[in-house]
């Protein structure tokens, strides 16, 4: 991306778009009851409440009546279908993990098998986004976290905090192209949640191999733990490999979601806010919800001067819909070099005068 002239001024950015996280499956009901949705009902009117504050992309998760994030995808389409009668214009985007809460005490962490990650394409209704990792990585959740980030709540259990601290993420790379082949087939878009440039470098060779004609609509998510850290130099060398055409989201945790978010609403990026990634105020003088979170980003963008996207006017901005014929049109709508030509390995041939 490039930084010309007059780029924090907010009639040079595109209108922000707040992408909303207001399932948290990592924590249970019990770590913040106020505001953890249990039953369908309240889960569908989380997600309007959010769209109503001002947030136009819903981060989806599910829970049973138990309290647990489901895995069941019989549950996801039923709060899909209530999420997409209640609020149309609302992006909805399946977090591709599923559920990643470990079945029982003491448990890993663990996200589901490939097959039934895969089965995600054939959600009904059909999402607007699947989330998907990309390369096997460690996905240490709570490496950053402090003991007051964790206090009096379930993830302070010595036995969920193990779980949570030892998950990884598979996406190795027949997957991968496999999971977005699929979802591409069924007209869902493939999000991006990347933890570092590596990570954008593997998208982009997918790109260029014609395997991956999609949009670049990405989150670069800065939480540690076998993702980067969220400072400023981390930042600065993802947002130089992203190419002008791609749309670039921020995600941190805990008390790194506000400054980051502040950082990505000046540079004319887009954020992501809710308590999957922060249940606290800066001063951790109360817990704060997924609605006070997007109400403060929504004041906070208004005294930068940048309005906030609409459902339409964040479909338009996310490209949602779009996908590309092959590698040629993937590259350069996504603002990348073309690909090398072929070129002439014969010996040069000598001119007689």
């Amino acid at each position: 991306m490039h930084f010309l002239d007059g780029a924090n001024f907010p009639e040079n950015q595109p209108k922000l778009v707040i992408t909303c996280a207001p399932y948290g499956p990592e924590w249970m009901p019990s770590d913040f009851p106020e505001d953890i949705a249990v039953t369908m009902e309240q889960q569908i009117q989380k997600a309007v409440d959010c769209y109503n504050a001002g947030a136009t992309v819903l981060h989806l998760h599910v829970r049973e009546l138990d309290g647990k994030g489901s895995k069941r995808l019989s549950k996801f389409n039923e709060l899909i279908a209530g999420v997409r009668a209640r609020v149309p214009d609302m992006i909805i985007q399946v977090g591709g993990s599923i559920s990643f809460a470990p079945e029982g005490d003491g448990e890993t962490a663990k996200w589901l098998s490939d097959d039934t990650r895969h089965m995600l394409a054939e959600l009904t209704p059909t999402p607007d986004q699947v989330t998907i990792a990309i390369n096997s990585n460690q996905m240490n959740v709570v490496e950053q976290m402090t003991e007051a980030d964790i206090a009096g709540t379930s993830l302070a259990e010595p036995a969920m905090y193990h779980a949570y601290r030892e998950m990884t993420i598979p996406a190795g790379p027949e997957w991968v192209e496999e999971h977005i082949r699929r979802l591409s087939e069924k007209g869902i878009q493939t999000h991006f949640q990347l933890a570092n440039i590596t990570q954008l470098e593997t998208v982009e060779r997918m790109m260029r191999r014609g395997v991956c004609n999609v949009p670049l609509i990405l989150t670069w998510v800065a939480i540690g733990g076998g993702f980067d850290q969220p400072n400023i130099y981390n930042l600065a060398n993802f947002v130089r490999g992203c190419p002008d055409g791609s749309v670039l989201t921020l995600e941190s945790s805990m008390l790194n979601v506000l400054p980051l978010n502040m950082m990505a609403i000046a540079m004319g990026l887009h954020v992501r806010c809710g308590i999957e990634d922060n249940i606290w105020t800066q001063d951790r003088s109360r817990k704060m919800g997924t609605v006070e979170q997007i109400e403060q980003l929504v004041r906070i963008a208004g005294e930068f001067g940048r309005p906030v996207a609409n459902g339409q006017e964040a479909r338009a901005i996310y490209k949602i819909g779009t996908f590309y014929k092959d590698a040629d049109e993937t590259l350069a709508a996504n603002g990348f070099a073309p690909n090398r030509p072929v070129l002439q390995r014969a010996a040069p041939q000598l001119k007689v005068a």
